[in-house]
């Protein structure tokens, strides 16, 4: 019997004029579109400066500035007044103001101020800009060190020199893309593995179709197993174009071993698959199942650590981060992708998973038969 409820579903899905083309064009737009899209890496910040030193010490340190590959300058103005105008109207990002005897300070007293203004009206991108002048500041106070040190008499003083040279693991390129390649495709197993088949059979509902299954000798577990498998593999389809287009596109390659994606997806597929049977188990129309796991879809993509990182989130947000089953699937997605990492180290990932698939799961079909 099942066997024959499948074959029916995929001849439905075929009869469909749209479905067939968003199984293809689905992962190809959102692999090549999503990740330049969403893309957080930080260039082409502009800048102001405010240079009321004029010295060969400021014009060193705007150079600087400059050749970081970061910032641009957008040019210099009269007065600090002048310099946050630009900010506020949005032709510049981030104004320094080199305050007067700047040079002078350094040379003296080993000692100078310098202002930064930063654009926070996006909060990430402001945050991020003023780290990364910073840290440019310290770099050309460090180099300033140096050169002072090397200046002494090797019998006064003796200036250590300490170089660090960073090691940037499993995104050598610090790519933002190689990032969220893995967590798109998340997005759209959780989509088309989860949400379609729970569309589908609220679907039934309003053709009134599903009150036949009902009186018919069709068990309602066969039922819902012969709405999920034709998704299911629907799924792994769109997993694996999205494997072959990342690669295709960026030439990114998954580090760990195919079969653990697969193994986890199914697992993850469990999940959402149940999540939506709950849903569309309240629900009596398209419309309202299309809100409501609108609703949740939104609330699971901000708290998943998609756009953000998780560690950064305050303490009220990372406790409900424990309860949104994205979150480590993720995690999942992006350990094997990017580190390779094996199924031993992703225990705790995978047991809250399971702890998902049981709970929503068991929930679908309780309130199936209440609803039965």
């Amino acid at each position: 019997m099942l066997k024959y409820l499948i074959e029916k579903e995929f001849k439905q899905i075929m009869r469909n004029s749209f479905l067939p083309k968003l199984v293809i064009m689905f992962p190809i737009v959102a692999i090549s579109v999503f990740p330049w899209a969403a893309n957080m890496d930080v260039k082409d910040i502009r800048f102001v400066t405010v240079d009321y030193d004029n010295s060969a010490f400021s014009a060193r340190l705007t150079g600087k500035i400059a050749g970081s590959g970061f910032f641009v300058e957008k040019g210099r103005c009269a007065s600090y007044e002048e310099a946050l105008f630009a900010v506020e109207h949005g032709d510049a990002d981030i104004a320094i103001e080199i305050p007067e005897g700047f040079e002078k300070g350094i040379v003296n007293d080993n000692y100078a101020d310098l202002f930064i203004a930063s654009n926070a009206v996006d909060g990430v991108r402001g945050a991020l800009a003023a780290s990364h002048m910073a840290a440019i500041t310290r770099q050309f106070s460090e180099e300033l060190n140096r050169e002072q040190g090397s200046s002494y008499d090797r019998n006064i003083a003796v200036v250590p020199k300490i170089e660090a040279t960073p090691r940037v693991m499993y995104n050598p390129s610090m790519d933002y893309k190689h990032f969220m390649v893995p967590a798109i495709m998340v997005m759209l197993l959780t989509i088309i593995g989860g949400f379609l088949p729970a569309l589908n059979i609220v679907m039934e509902k309003e053709k009134g179709t599903i009150e036949q299954i009902n009186v018919s000798p069709v068990g309602r577990f066969t039922f819902i197993l012969s709405k999920l498998i034709p998704y299911w593999i629907i799924g792994f389809i769109v997993l694996s174009l999205c494997i072959l287009f990342a690669w295709i596109i960026y030439g990114i390659v998954p580090v760990g071993r195919l079969y653990n994606f697969y193994l986890l997806a199914s697992l993850f597929l469990l999940v959402v698959s149940g999540f939506g049977l709950v849903i569309s188990n309240y629900s009596g129309t398209m419309q309202q199942a299309m809100f409501v796991m609108f609703f949740f879809l939104l609330i699971m993509v901000m708290m998943s650590g998609l756009f953000t990182p998780i560690a950064s989130m305050p303490d009220w947000a990372l406790f409900i981060t424990h309860f949104n089953p994205l979150r480590y699937f993720v995690e999942i997605m992006r350990m094997l992708f990017l580190k390779g990492s094996s199924l031993g180290a992703l225990t705790y990932q995978i047991s809250a998973l399971a702890g998902f698939a049981v709970v929503f799961n068991l929930w679908a079909v309780v309130s199936y038969r209440k609803n039965g």
